[in-house]
């Protein structure tokens, strides 16, 4: 047993640290000063930005951005209804769900501002959901984010729930000097920010410095020179993209709110390589992933281009319109920021092949498609590839838009229009295409794009994270370069494949990974020496493992509101023989998300386990009424009835 505090969540202290009891309620930094006071000094980009995205991000109802029609306005559905009305001044939305249950919801705070609207509703003191029923800013109509989702108010995703949580999913990208302040005794939240929308401190940082700097006062070393933690413009590229990043990427957040800015990127995230049902096999947009793992897939980030070379950072406008945000950098003029350019004219039909004034004619429409999310949403894809529809991986530009015609018929026109193109060479995404689907036999392909210095980081890392399903101890030996590669992505993703290493070999080259200067990498590296005997390690060894696993802790102890962490915790209780402490997580499991069916059936047999044969059919009489059609509960069933 590690640590004393077992009253914080029954079956899980018993293998943590106290880290996992409740964290002091944060305070509020003082040197937060709000945008206001940054008026004065910086009027025109105030006004540019009071207009912006980014500061609609998240706004009061009183602040007369609602745009939604709350004048006893309905939408029903698949037998749920909703009544928004104006009562006194407060906006409220009647919700009749499916079971019947009528309740009248105020509402708290609006999210965005077009092309939809979402409204925040409060449904327990602190804790804010996000609720399905938006509005259409174009269409001018109340619609449903998933219409095709049958989701009773007990389900995981309904917007109640835990994944429609407002503290824990949205709300540290949408709040500036946001902590969330997770109770997990009480499972409630004391959240504090200094500020909601995306505020000029969310990207520069605290401001106090930089007021008492205006007066004189000698800035701390520690900061730039105008008294930020980082300073915007001085041809820092890499760690601009990675404060853009913080926000739009797809990623898993190591910290319990927003991380200062200037934090570089993998100190405060995890971020999701090429996953399968997150992009398409060949790397383009599926799910929503916005933009970062995109970009970095491009051309473009390889030669040095920025999110500010194409964004203003205070309107979120584009410094340029059409296919002038392109032809700044892609024209005979080319760009002296990127000497490596080829000087030529591309915004013409010789290079488009389409009819000038066109949606053809679009840079964007060939080398950024578009997808929508949330309903009515437009993204684009910011890897910025050239088509493949030879490759029939997933979509194409061109058929995008030649909707009557196949993929094939795309693939002759390009090769009559560019014959002698050296783009259309084999492409990893055939590769992932076949590790995805289980049609792999040999993963040396894989081991060949992931030690290829040519392909972007997040391909190499992609192929390293696919290559698990080949793990062997040979494996192991092919990919410990990539252990000390310069890119952290590719660090983090090579650890677990030392697994199936020998004991002696795991740790000699993971060892070095736990003093890693990126945070990312060293608690990726810790979760493997969960499994490490203590008594493999020297005692120099055990006390920077230890370091590192009270880091990692820490950061779990950030996300016990999510389902996906209790499944973790058991599966590591479980790998301990702690068939207490595994059944408690599997438990929170459950509680915050019934439908999660890979938790049931071992909830089930840890019942059995530790309270015998009635127990356990108590709990899968529990579990199949919520999904009665589970296989594996069915299974289980018939097993019980003998």
């Amino acid at each position: 047993m590690i640590g004393s505090r077992t009253s914080c969540i029954p079956g899980l202290a018993v293998i943590f640290l106290a880290s996992f009891c409740p964290l002091p309620q944060a305070v509020m930094a003082q040197s937060y000063i709000g945008s206001e006071a940054c008026v004065d000094c910086h009027q025109d980009i105030a006004d540019s930005w009071k207009a912006s995205h980014h500061a609609l991000a998240w706004t009061e109802v009183s602040e007369g951005s609602i745009q939604a029609d709350f004048n006893d306005t309905s939408y029903e559905d698949d037998g749920m209804s909703v009544l928004f009305s104006n009562k006194d001044g407060a906006l409220v939305a009647t919700v009749t769900e499916k079971d019947g249950m009528t309740t009248e919801y105020s509402v708290h705070s609006v999210v965005g501002i077009e092309p939809l609207q979402q409204y925040l509703f409060e449904i327990e003191p602190g804790r804010l959901q996000s609720f399905d029923v938006v509005w259409d800013t174009d269409a001018g109509r109340w619609f449903h984010l998933y219409p095709d989702q049958d989701l009773p108010p007990d389900d995981g995703l309904h917007w109640s729930g835990p994944y429609k949580n407002w503290n824990t999913r949205c709300a540290e990208c949408h709040a500036t000097g946001f902590v969330k302040n997770y109770d997990p005794v009480s499972r409630s939240y004391a959240s504090v920010h200094s500020e909601i929308g995306v505020g000029c401190e969310a990207c520069h940082g605290p401001g106090s410095a930089h007021i008492e700097w205006t007066n004189g006062k000698a800035v701390n070393e520690s900061l730039s020179e105008f008294g930020f933690p980082i300073n915007w413009g001085i041809g820092d590229t890499e760690a601009e993209i990675q404060q853009c990043a913080g926000c739009h990427s797809r990623r898993e957040a190591l910290e319990d709110g927003n991380p200062l800015p200037g934090t570089p990127y993998h100190d405060a995230y995890n971020l999701a390589v090429l996953r399968p049902g997150l992009y398409h096999s060949d790397g383009q947009i599926l799910d929503e992933v916005y933009v970062y793992g995109s970009f970095l897939q491009s051309r473009m980030y390889d030669k040095g281009v920025g999110c500010m070379d194409c964004h203003n950072p205070h309107s979120a406008n584009l410094v340029a319109e059409g296919n002038g945000i392109c032809t700044q950098c892609h024209s005979p003029a080319g760009n002296p920021k990127f000497p490596s350019l080829i000087r030529k004219t591309y915004d013409a039909p010789e290079h488009h092949h389409h009819e000038d004034g066109s949606d053809g004619a679009q840079c964007k429409s060939c080398h950024m498609i578009e997808r929508v999310y949330m309903g009515n949403d437009w993204r684009r894809d910011h890897s910025f590839r050239i088509p493949r529809p030879d490759l029939e991986l997933g979509p194409d530009a061109c058929t995008d838009c030649h909707q009557d015609k196949d993929q094939r018929w795309a693939a002759a026109n390009i090769e009559t229009w560019y014959p002698a193109s050296t783009r259309r060479a084999p492409h990893f995404g055939s590769a992932f295409d076949d590790a995805a689907t289980g049609q792999l036999q040999d993963p040396e392909i894989l081991l060949e794009i992931a030690n290829d210095p040519q392909n972007a980081g997040i391909v190499r890392a992609t192929a390293l994270y696919l290559l698990q399903a080949f793990g062997s101890a040979e494996i192991a030996a092919a990919t410990a370069e990539s252990l000390s590669d310069p890119d952290p992505l590719i660090r983090a993703n090579a650890v677990a494949l030392q697994r199936e290493a020998t004991l002696t070999d795991r740790i000699e080259r993971l060892e070095p990974l736990l003093s890693d200067p990126l945070r990312n990498v060293r608690l990726t590296t810790a979760k493997e020496f969960l499994l490490i005997p203590a008594g493999a390690l020297s005692p120099a060894q055990q006390a920077v493992v230890q370091k590192s696993m009270a880091d990692w802790q820490k950061t779990m102890s950030n996300r016990l509101d999510f389902p996906e962490t209790h499944l973790v915790l058991g599966g590591l209780a479980l790998s301990l023989r702690n068939s207490q402490a595994a059944e408690g997580a599997f438990r929170e499991v459950v509680r915050l998300d019934p439908q999660r069916a890979e938790a049931w059936p071992m909830l089930v047999q840890l019942a059995h386990i530790n309270r015998g044969p009635q127990a356990a059919i108590q709990t899968l009489d529990e579990a199949l009424k919520i999904l009665p059609n589970d296989p594996n509960l069915k299974q289980l069933a018939n097993q019980y009835a003998r």
